[in-house]
């Protein structure tokens, strides 16, 4: 039960880390013409982005 809660907690976070360097490689053009702005990025990796 642990171990499966740690490894979901670690999968999540890697897949936070991974989202968040992606959309850092974008331009700001690139990230307006999906609907973020530079400083949105943390919180759309994180799933905690609404429009």
């Amino acid at each position: 039960m642990i171990f499966d809660r740690i490894s979901n907690d670690f999968r999540r976070w890697r897949d936070q880390r991974r989202t968040f360097a992606e959309l850092s490689k974008l331009s700001t053009r690139q990230l307006a013409d999906i609907g973020l702005a530079p400083y949105e990025i943390e919180d759309a990796a994180r799933g905690k982005f609404r429009r």
